[in-house]
């Protein structure tokens, strides 16, 4: 029988997965973020922007204590002022369960106000207390340096554990913000109690200086503990091409070291794609970390990867992440990604290949996942269950990103959609390893592939002789590494696996095949 690709699986969840709709609302709903226990994969706090009647648009955010099948009422997030707007919310758990929201709340009309705002949770997300005020415009005159906050906490364990860094950028308004232009870091040590002084994250030799009206920082913590950003550079007395940089700091932002990262995409011929970059670490390789772009280098707008391996030392070439056909004018944006427990890499964005050329394209959620050890990305996969129709609403700002998770074989993803004529926040939950399997078919029956046999086994596993001489990897269904090397013959024994559910993953001719068989006793 003619063996069964990965990208075939991966193709059926298209047809399976039933994607539920998180936030319902009738006006507007954006920018999700979802956040995952560190120490309890089925606790999962979604925040995003709504409209709520009187008080403009809030942060609205919903908990799952049972692993994404059920979740609680909506709660909304106060205004520090009651006429102010919110928006851009990230979230993040920190080691001992407590939950943090980071917003804007602002005068989104003549700009009298605004901070960057945290607020806690001590019971998982259920309710949540009084605001504290992070960032205020007053500390940045004439740069209103609160847009677009990112979060995150230190849960490496060690001696800054807990420590919450939050970078920012100066607002898109020309008639307030002057030139140059900077990223920014606030600093909380006392699990979000009070933050320190507002600085720069760039400096000399490594500004981002007077043409770039926006240099978004980037961050994340490595496993290790060490606070790690990237932005986005163009001083033509540093370099006459555009630049991203790495800025890090192993003692909570006091000192900071910087370096390049690479020369960056100096535009793009489509302006109104959301085009924002993402840093992220490995959770089990201190000096692993992931940088997601776009670029035009292959013709048109696809997701890159790049890759250090010596703690920013030195960089990977860029590795083309969408695998539809390079240079066809199809548009891929929106890139969101997260690495599990055992290093593993999924990748998610918005793609077109099923709507067209241009940014008004219809559009499914699509990723890609690379396992820990591979070089190479698994075929793509839609985690939309529809083509969703383009909406003009999409071109707006608040609708900029999407959001994933990722733990064991298990991604948790939230995206905006106009299916419903109006953007709602949805979801859906999906094994990498055995994708039909979602948080709609939890229930449904293991189907198995007759290309790996027998099927379930007690002693041997057998595959087509094409694959004697390539790499192979058996991944319990916790997505944990047990064993690879290179196959020699088609073959092999499992006899010292314990009983259950696990996955051979085979990488052929820069392919990836993936089986799953159930080992008995």
């Amino acid at each position: 029988m003619r063996l069964l690709t990965f990208g075939f699986c991966m193709m059926l969840s298209h047809f399976f997965a039933q994607n539920i709709n998180l936030s319902g609302g009738l006006i507007f709903e954006g920018e999700p973020f979802i956040a995952l226990n560190p120490n309890d994969n089925q606790h999962l706090v979604v925040a995003w922007m709504g409209f709520k009647l009187g008080e403009k648009v809030v942060i609205k955010t919903k908990v799952s204590f049972n692993g994404g099948q059920t979740w609680s009422a909506i709660s909304s997030l106060p205004h520090l002022i009651p006429t102010n707007n919110s928006a851009d919310p990230s979230v993040r758990f920190d080691n001992n369960g407590n939950v943090f929201v980071c917003f804007v709340d602002y005068d989104n009309e003549n700009f009298l106000n605004g901070s960057i705002v945290v607020v806690k949770s001590s019971n998982g997300g259920i309710s949540w207390q009084t605001p504290v005020e992070a960032l205020n415009i007053n500390q940045c005159p004439n740069q209103l340096c609160i847009d677009r906050p990112w979060m995150v906490i230190d849960n490496s364990g060690l001696s800054l554990d807990g420590t919450i860094y939050i970078t920012t950028m100066p607002a898109g308004q020309p008639l307030i913000v002057t030139p140059p232009y900077h990223p920014y870091l606030v600093v909380s040590t006392d699990s979000g109690n009070s933050f320190g002084d507002v600085r720069f994250l760039d400096t000399t030799n490594y500004l981002s200086g007077s043409l770039i009206d926006k240099p978004m920082p980037t961050p994340t913590v490595s496993s290790d503990g060490r606070f790690l950003a990237v932005y986005s550079s163009y001083v033509v007395s540093q370099s006459v091409f555009a630049q991203n940089f790495l800025v890090s700091s192993d003692n909570g932002g006091v000192s900071l070291t910087h370096s390049l990262v690479n020369q960056a995409s100096q535009g793009f011929s489509e302006t109104s794609t959301k085009k924002g970059p993402l840093l992220i670490a490995s959770k089990n390789n201190p000096s692993h970390y992931a940088f997601l772009q776009l670029s035009e280098t292959e013709g048109d707008l696809d997701v890159f990867l790049m890759e250090t391996f010596d703690a920013g030392i030195s960089w990977s070439g860029m590795i083309r992440v969408n695998d539809d056909q390079i240079g066809n004018g199809v548009l891929q944006d929106l890139v969101w990604a997260d690495f599990n427990e055992s290093g593993d890499l999924v990748v998610c964005w918005r793609d077109r290949r099923n709507g067209g050329i241009g940014f008004e394209s219809d559009s499914d959620i699509y990723a890609a996942v690379k396992f820990n050890g591979s070089s190479v990305f698994s075929a793509n996969f839609a985690v939309t269950d529809i083509t969703v129709q383009h909406d003009a609403s999409l071109a707006n700002s608040g609708n900029d990103f999407m959001s994933v998770v990722f733990s064991g074989d298990t991604i948790h993803a939230v995206w905006g959609d106009v299916r419903n004529e109006v953007i709602n926040i949805f979801y859906n939950k999906m094994s990498v390893l055995d994708p039909v399997v979602n948080i709609s078919s939890i229930s449904h029956s293991d189907w198995s592939l007759k290309s790996i046999y027998p099927n379930p086994t007690q002693q041997f596993i057998y595959l087509d002789d094409q694959f004697v001489g390539y790499k192979y990897q058996i991944i319990s269904s916790d997505g944990k590494v047990l064993e690879n090397g290179v196959l020699t013959t088609n073959g092999f024994s499992v006899a010292d696996l314990d009983s259950g559910k696990f996955m051979v993953v085979i990488e052929s001719k820069n392919k990836l095949f993936s089986y799953s068989f159930v080992k008995t006793n």
